[in-house]
């Protein structure tokens, strides 16, 4: 099979372990585990140093207040992670090449650029957080722990010439490491539960008119619900499966939808626990605390080494693993976009390259940070609308297409990021 990132397949025996599921030869709750590893990858998205800048500025600033926006970007996340698996496995295609298809040519250039503007802003969300990790821990420049990270990506991409199952190992031990550190915090730190349950499930929008609450809840939606994602998970199923019947079909969506539900989940649990480790540490008497590093060495006096050690062992993996995901979904928009193939070190390089310039430019590194989850975000409803576009159309995806009740939640949740939008874009003018 062609991947994402050019050469991996699924070995004989566990393509015949597939079949043997989709035969109803075999079954039991190990069946599902065949099918696991595509939500899993593109879930690391959801846990990036995007969302460590994001969560510990809301935390610190705002305490539990704008946990409810975590809910809300996660639950969406669910639902265009799960219509963009459906896209792949419907079609046999994945979202940039439908683009390509079937749109005019001056729409697809813009789609484009807009796409390769936001695969930039993740990769440098990426590097950049890998970077302040390993400089934190290291104690070097900025810049060569830009150039570790890089490399460590490139190695783990390198891993795919092998099949993308040993990728997909990888990853899937890269987020349980960042799940299982912050449990380890959540034991730490003093959290106040009943104020966490209040403001999860009970909106808290007196906060929003605020200029920075707005921009911060902004930035968590472009940090969680992430363009490139949605993407590349359509790329990751579009040949999962050799051939499949309409039968086949229907069982891989139903597989799919519960490993994106449980990956997002955890996914989402991360990013929660995130904002209450923040909000716990440091909101009642460091609510200004808005930086990375500033924010590990706060740790180690309000709640010990330990804490902040597990800090740092999470933002490294955080930034290692989400710089490989993102760079393969690089390397999908730009090949889908322009439908010809293009060499693997031109494509990585576009989206490495901006992430070096603005460390060597010397920005300060956390505000880039949360800069680039606000472009995502303005960026997010490009493939959003192109996946609801194609995803409800019989004649794109046949039986397979979204039913009202799906197509419904689809549009309105494109709708509530499209104003959140230009409430922020109204409010940066006036």
């Amino acid at each position: 099979m062609n991947t994402v990132a050019g050469k991996g397949t699924l070995t004989g025996r566990a393509t015949a372990a597939m079949q043997d599921v989709l035969a109803g030869k075999r079954r039991g709750p190990g069946s599902a585990l065949l099918f696991a590893g595509p939500a899993v990858i593109t879930s690391i998205a959801y846990m990036d140093p995007g969302n460590f800048a994001t969560n510990i500025q809301a935390g610190a600033q705002f305490g539990y207040a704008l946990l409810w926006v975590v809910l809300m970007a996660n639950v969406i996340a669910m639902l265009f992670q799960a219509l963009s698996a459906r896209l792949g496995i419907a079609t046999g295609r994945n979202l940039a090449e439908l683009c390509r298809e079937r749109f005019p040519p001056r729409v697809v250039l813009a789609m484009w650029v807009v796409s390769e503007i936001a695969a930039m802003a993740t990769d440098l969300a990426e590097f950049l957080g890998g970077a302040i990790a390993l400089a934190l821990l290291l104690h070097i420049p900025l810049l060569a722990g830009m150039a570790i990270t890089a490399a460590i990506t490139c190695a783990i991409l390198a891993i795919d010439k092998n099949g993308f199952r040993p990728m997909e190992l990888m990853i899937g031990v890269l987020v349980a490491a960042i799940g299982l550190c912050y449990v380890a915090e959540m034991f730490i730190a003093p959290i106040a539960w009943g104020d966490v349950a209040r403001h999860t499930f009970i909106p808290s929008l007196p906060a929003l008119p605020k200029g920075e609450a707005l921009t911060v809840a902004v930035g968590i939606v472009g940090a969680t619900v992430m363009p490139h994602a949605i993407f590349l998970h359509s790329g990751l199923m579009q040949a999962r499966f050799p051939s499949p019947g309409a039968s086949e079909r229907r069982q891989l969506m139903r597989f799919s939808g519960y490993e994106v539900v449980v990956a997002l989940g955890v996914a989402g649990l991360v990013n929660m626990a995130m904002v209450i480790m923040a909000s716990a540490a440091f909101h009642p008497g460091h609510s200004g605390v808005a930086d990375i590093g500033v924010a590990y060495s706060t740790l180690t006096p309000l709640l010990g080494a330990g804490a902040a050690g597990l800090f740092l062992v999470s933002l490294i993996c955080a930034g290692v693993s989400s710089s490989v995901v993102g760079t393969l979904a690089g390397q999908l928009i730009m090949q889908g976009f322009v439908g010809f193939r293009i060499p693997v070190w031109v494509r990585r390089a576009v989206t490495m390259v901006p992430a070096f310039v603005v460390v060597a430019m010397g920005w300060n590194p956390t505000q880039a940070l949360v800069m680039s989850q606000v472009v995502l975000s303005l960026a997010l409803p490009v493939p959003m609308i192109a996946l609801v576009y194609f995803t409800r159309r019989r004649d794109v995806m046949g039986e397979f297409a979204n039913n009202r009740l799906t197509d419904a939640a689809a549009i309105a949740a494109t709708a509530v990021i499209v104003v959140l939008n230009l409430v922020l874009v109204v409010q940066a003018v006036s």
